[in-house]
């Protein structure tokens, strides 16, 4: 492998990363009560 297919992979690795740590901070437990609470504030009629 070459440089520059060691900084591709290094770079798309870090994006998954990044992206798995927003999945697991949206779904965690903690956030769970603010995640439903948005989902029934879209729900109720005005």
């Amino acid at each position: 492998m070459d440089w520059a297919s060691l900084i591709y992979l290094g770079f798309t690795a870090g994006l998954f990363c990044i992206f798995l740590a927003i999945v697991v901070r949206t779904y965690s437990r903690k956030r769970k009560g603010k995640l439903e609470e948005a989902k029934h504030r879209m729900l109720e009629d005005d």
